[in-house]
C-alpha cells in the first residue's frame, strides 16, 4: 500500500492514503519531504510550502487558499486554510464536451409494467398524503405483510412523512410533487395512496398531480370515509397484490437502467476511491444507453464549472447556471453562509473546504455530457448524466432522486450511515476499515484502490453488483427493512 497520493499533477498537496507519523519521509520523484507533524488518512499534506493567500491545489483546482505560511510536510486542514467561495457569480459557456462511444447493453432481471416502464421491484406501497395517518399506514404494513407470501409482490412497505397539511406555496407543492412522482414508480407493482380526508393535500387535490393512472395499480382510501380503515385497506390490499402478482421478472436491456449517485459521511478518500469508481460505472452505464442522476447541488459549489462546460448545449449550461445561483439565493435568503457545508465528520476524514468537498463530490458524473438538469420534483425524461437540483441533506436528496424516477441509489460513505431510501440504497466505502467494521451497513468496498486494485476492475465488479440488485439481490438496508423517505422543507408551517 503506497504512503500517499498526488491526485492531479497540478496540485500542491498530497493526501495520505494510510496514517503517517511526523518525522516520515515522502520521496515523491521531485523532492524528499519530511513530515512535521502527524498525518491522519484522508489528510492533506504540503507538497511545497504555500504562502499565506495562496491557492491550495487538490485535483487540480484550487480548494481554498492558505490564511498563513504553509511549510512544505505540514499539515494542510481547516486550521491553515479557507475557503475561495463568495456569493452568486456570473458564468461563461465554455464547452468542454467528449461523447462516450456507445457499448452494447447487458441485461437484468426486472419487470416491465403494463405502461412500459421498468422495475427492479414488485412492491406494495402505501403512500401517505398527510402525516396524521402515519401510524396507519405502519400499522397496516405490519398486519398486511402475509398477505404477500407465495405470490410474485415482494413485500408491503409504508413511507411515512409529516407534510401534506398546514404547507403553504411551493412548501405544499413540493410534497404534492414528490407525492405523485412516488406513485408513478414502477419499482411499486400496487399502490395504496392513503389519506385522511381533510388535508390540504387530500386525495382529491393529489390526484390532479398524478394524472393518468392504471386503476388497477393504484387504490385511494380516506380514512375519514370508513367505519375500519383497517378492514377497508386489507380488501384494496388484497387486489393491489392479486394485480401486482401479474408480473415476473423477465431480461431487460441496462440501458433502461436510471441509477441515482449520492454520497453522505464523506472522507478524505470519498473523491479518491469510491466516487472515481462510482464516475466510471456511470460512464459505462450511460456508454449502454442507461441513465445516471447526480445531486446535492450544494456540494457542487466549487466544481459547477467542471460540470458546465460538459452541457451538451447553451440551453442545458444555463440551466445549470439556474440551478446553482438559485440554490446560493436559498441560502442567502435564510441568512445562510453559501460555503459552511462540510459536516463535523467530513471534516476529521480530512475534508477542509466546501471546493474540496465538491470536486471530490463530483467524480460520481465521471466524463459523460450533461444531457438535462432538473428540477426538484420534476422525473427523468433523458437518457444519459441528469442533474437534478436537491439539498445535501441525505434523505431529502436520496428520496429526490428516488421521485426522478432511480430505481436504485449508489451511496458513497467514508464513515458509513444506516439509511435507506423509497429504492434500493447501496452502500459503497471509501475504505476498507469501514467496509470490515460495519458489514452490516456496506454493500461494496472501494477501498481495495488503496491497495493496487484498478479503477477499472472496482467498476466493472460495482456495474456486475447493479445488475444483481436489479435482478432481486437485497442491499443491507432492504435486509434490515428499512425504508425512509424524506421532503424538501423550504417554507412556512403554519
Amino acid at each position: 500500500m503506497q504512503d500517499y497520493i498526488k491526485i492531479n499533477g497540478k496540485d500542491n498537496v498530497a493526501v495520505a492514503l494510510k496514517d503517517l507519523k511526523k518525522g516520515s519521509v515522502l520521496e515523491t520523484g521531485e523532492s524528499r519531504i519530511v513530515l512535521k507533524e502527524d498525518i491522519a488518512q484522508g489528510h492533506k499534506i504540503a507538497l511545497a510550502d504555500i504562502p499565506e493567500g495562496g491557492s491550495v491545489i487538490k485535483y487540480g483546482a484550487p480548494i481554498g487558499h492558505a490564511v498563513r505560511n504553509i511549510a512544505q510536510g505540514e499539515w494542510v486542514h481547516t486550521h491553515n486554510v479557507k475557503t475561495n467561495l463568495g456569493g452568486v457569480l456570473t458564468y461563461t459557456y465554455e464547452p468542454d464536451v467528449t461523447e462516450l462511444k456507445p457499448v452494447t447493453a447487458v441485461t437484468f432481471l426486472g419487470y416491465r409494467r403494463a405502461d412500459g416502464s421498468v422495475g427492479i421491484r414488485n412492491e406494495i406501497w402505501i403512500i401517505t398524503t398527510v402525516g396524521c395517518v402515519n401510524s396507519i399506514a405502519g400499522a397496516m404494513e405490519r398486519t398486511f405483510a402475509y398477505k404477500c407470501q407465495g405470490t410474485s409482490a415482494e413485500g408491503i412497505f409504508a413511507f411515512p412523512h409529516p407534510y401534506g397539511c398546514s404547507q403553504m406555496g411551493e412548501d405544499q407543492e413540493n410534497t404534492r410533487r414528490i407525492l405523485a412522482d412516488l406513485i408513478h414508480h414502477p419499482n411499486a407493482g400496487g399502490v395504496l395512496v392513503l389519506g385522511l380526508g381533510c388535508e390540504n393535500s387530500n386525495i382529491g387535490i393529489l390526484k390532479d398531480y398524478i394524472g393518468d393512472y392504471d386503476e388497477r395499480r393504484v387504490k385511494f382510501l380516506n380514512c375519514q370515509d370508513v367505519e375500519d380503515e383497517m378492514e377497508a385497506a386489507g380488501e384494496l390490499i388484497d387486489e393491489l397484490i392479486q394485480y401486482a402478482g401479474s408480473f415476473q421478472r423477465e431480461e431487460i436491456s441496462a440501458s433502461e437502467l436510471v441509477i441515482g449517485m449520492k454520497c453522505g459521511g464523506s472522507d478524505g478518500l470519498s473523491g479518491i476511491t469510491a466516487n472515481p469508481v462510482v464516475g466510471a460505472f456511470s460512464d459505462k452505464l450511460i456508454a449502454q444507453g442507461g441513465t445516471t442522476i447526480l445531486t446535492e447541488v450544494p456540494e457542487m459549489f466549487g466544481a459547477e464549472t467542471f460540470l458546465m462546460a460538459r452541457c451538451r448545449n447553451k440551453e442545458l449550461f444555463g440551466k445549470t447556471v439556474d440551478m446553482i445561483n438559485d440554490f446560493k439565493n436559498y441560502f442567502t435568503s435564510h441568512n445562510q453562509t453559501i460555503y459552511e457545508n462540510p459536516s463535523p465528520g467530513n471534516k476529521k476524514g480530512g475534508i477542509t473546504t466546501l471546493e474540496d468537498k465538491s470536486l471530490g463530490c463530483t467524480q460520481k458524473s465521471g466524463s459523460a455530457p450533461v444531457s438535462d438538469v432538473l428540477k426538484y420534483g420534476e422525473r427523468v425524461k433523458t437518457k444519459g448524466l441528469v442533474l437534478l437540483s436537491a439539498p445535501g441533506n441525505d434523505l431529502v436528496a436520496s428520496t429526490a432522486l428516488a421521485a426522478a424516477g432511480a430505481h436504485m441509489v449508489l451511496f458513497t460513505t467514508g464513515r458509513g450511515t444506516p439509511f435507506a431510501s423509497p429504492v434500493p440504497t447501496m452502500k459503497i466505502a471509501t475504505n476498507t476499515p469501514l467496509a470490515d467494521r460495519k458489514q452490516n451497513w456496506i454493500d461494496f468496498n472501494c477501498g481495495t484502490m488503496t491497495d493496487g486494485v484498478s479503477l477499472e476492475e472496482l467498476s466493472d465488479a460495482l456495474l456486475a453488483q447493479v445488475l444483481a440488485v436489479a435482478s432481486g439481490r437485497q442491499v443491507r438496508a432492504e435486509k434490515a427493512g428499512y425504508h425512509d423517505m424524506a421532503i424538501f422543507k423550504q417554507g412556512v408551517t403554519l
